[in-house]
């Protein structure tokens, strides 16, 4: 056994480990919090993992995402992050998709291979309802991140099912858009009950956002976290 793997092991022993390494895990959105959470997952040793976004690193990027340098402004994400998973664990067979995920190419993703789960990390509200929808109708379990935005107080970060989610203004309407497709429970997310301040948000005219909201570096990464935390529990329990 590597190096690598030996600090895991320790903790997982032969079947926990071996659970991770033959899963295959879809993680959408590699911004603030998808960076990180698909990040730990790597590290944690899940052997496939596929990475859609079709956005590029911008200077706004630089104060929260992980693959956000100086040196790769203009730069590809899922790309980015392909090469950086490959240098930390060679072992894990990582595609990258420079895309959009949006309607029927959301369908098409989900039934081209078999995903052991889904994380998303969208930030846009159609697709990621479309998403979370396809993916729950599928039986492919799936964890979800609300809002991180214009939070910071760690200890108001919570987990739960979507119907038990409150105070955060994207889960309100994931839900409302939810219930109107017949979906009212079984998806996990990651959301915040701590209210944001109205300063804090400005109106964003561009095609993917109604609204910019501030947020903190270590928020995201959190978020991450505790959504890469949630997939490994339920990769160790299938």
């Amino acid at each position: 056994m590597s190096d690598f793997y030996s600090r895991t092991h320790l903790l997982l022993q032969d079947e926990g480990l071996s659970q991770l390494r033959e899963a295959h895990v879809l993680v959408v959105g590699l911004g603030g919090v998808g960076g990180y959470a698909a990040e730990q997952l790597c590290r944690a040793g899940v052997g496939k993992l596929t990475l859609v976004d079709g956005d590029v690193v911008t200077p706004s990027n630089l104060n929260r995402q992980l693959i956000a340098l100086r040196s790769t402004v203009g730069q590809p994400k899922a790309e980015l992050f392909r090469q950086r998973f490959i240098d930390i664990n060679p072992d894990c067979k990582v595609t990258a998709l420079q895309e959009f995920l949006r309607d029927e190419r959301t369908v098409e993703l989900l039934q081209s291979e078999h995903f052991d789960c889904v994380v998303d990390c969208i930030d846009t509200l159609s697709p990621k309802v479309f998403l979370l929808y396809h993916a729950h109708s599928l039986g492919i379990p799936i964890v979800s991140s609300m809002g991180s935005g214009g939070k910071l107080d760690p200890s108001q970060v919570h987990v739960s099912d979507i119907a038990k989610s409150h105070t955060c203004p994207l889960a309100a309407m994931v839900r409302k858009r939810l219930h109107h497709m017949g979906v009212y429970s079984g998806i996990r997310v990651v959301f915040s009950s701590e209210k944001i301040p109205p300063h804090a948000m400005v109106e964003d005219p561009s095609d993917n956002h109604l609204t910019t909201i501030g947020t903190i570096s270590y928020m995201p990464p959190l978020f991450g976290c505790i959504i890469a935390s949630e997939v490994i529990k339920t990769l160790l329990n299938k």
